[in-house]
């Protein structure tokens, strides 16, 4: 076990995922019958995408107020007149989560909006993904909160809250990771104040693929064929977001493929990617390329492989023939 928040970014991105991932799980507590959401129901999800981002950019403007964030929403419909009443459930569960009563709905949209800034070659920034996997939360499934920060093109520090991820028979943790320190766990109901985290690194003997719920999200049956050919590997799990990179970074599986010719947002992988190589994985594009994070999408790069580190190299391989 250790501390490692001397880091003013560090210890405030740790504060405002683990305080955002609370609002979502409130919000979801609400929803009376998971099983009967509907892909057209979205009123809960965006309730919680919006208060998560709203708190988030509210703690790194007052911390860090030269710094962008770039993030997925913005405040453009919740500031339609039908669109009151959402408002005013976001700006509640936002004062119960920050402990602020004063908070108004012109405070919650104008945080909402901080999150409108501009990826930076050469200027560090933030970028957010409130939600991740907002069908895994409406299915009463996975999803995360997820914030990192990026100087020149290299992520330094990723931040992801996995409300519902279970791992050793807690489920909530919060993953924590800073380049050239290390990577960390800790659960998310653990009290605020407390600093200590456990460190964590991948598993060289794991045998289980992880991909995405969705099968839009990258092509089940090749990823498949791809880990049974590289590796052997023949065990799967399913499951929405970037806790497939906290699967592996955990040592709870060895893979994480998604091949798709979907242009990535960088808020769906950056803190991802820092979490799995600072305990010890890989992480490149099917060429065999760093995955670019100086614009909001990540048009120079195709598909996303995701390993221990182990098995990086023949994947790699086996994707020439595909």
């Amino acid at each position: 076990m250790t501390s490692i928040m001397q880091n003013e970014e560090l210890a405030t991105a740790c504060r405002a995922v683990t305080i955002a991932s609370k609002l979502c799980e409130a919000v979801r507590s609400e929803m009376t019958t998971l099983q009967t959401m509907t892909k057209s129901d979205r009123s809960p999800v965006t309730v919680a995408d919006y208060g998560s981002q709203a708190v988030i950019c509210e703690m790194l403007s007052k911390n860090f107020p030269e710094d962008p964030v770039v993030a997925e929403e913005d405040s453009d419909d919740l500031r339609l007149p039908e669109m009151g009443d959402q408002l005013a459930k976001i700006t509640n569960h936002v004062k119960l989560a920050l402990g602020e009563s004063s908070v108004s709905e012109e405070d919650v949209a104008g945080w909402i909006d901080h999150g409108n800034g501009t990826p930076s070659s050469n200027q560090r920034f933030w970028t957010l993904d409130p939600i991740d996997g907002t069908k895994g939360f409406l299915r009463g499934d996975q999803y995360a909160v997820c914030l990192a920060l990026i100087e020149n093109g290299h992520v330094k520090i990723g931040i992801i809250g996995c409300p519902a991820l279970e791992i050793d028979h807690v489920v909530g943790h919060l993953f924590v990771a800073e380049k050239g320190k290390g990577a960390w766990r800790k659960p998310l109901n653990s009290n605020n104040n407390d600093t200590t985290l456990a460190r964590i690194q991948v598993d060289p003997k794991i045998d289980i693929l992880v991909q995405s719920f969705e099968a839009s999200h990258g092509n089940h049956t090749s990823q498949q064929d791809v880990a049974a050919k590289a590796t052997g590997i023949e065990n799967v799990v399913c499951m929405d977001s970037q806790a497939k990179y906290a699967m592996v970074a955990n040592g709870k599986a060895a893979l994480y493929l998604r091949l798709s010719d979907y242009a990535e947002s960088i808020w769906d992988h950056a803190a991802g990617v820092v979490l799995v190589e600072e305990a010890g994985g890989r992480v490149s594009d099917r060429n065999g390329k760093r995955l670019g994070f100086t614009s909001t999408k990540m048009t120079g790069n195709s598909g996303v492989i995701v390993t221990n580190g182990v098995f990086h190299e023949k994947v790699l391989a086996v994707l020439e023939d595909y």
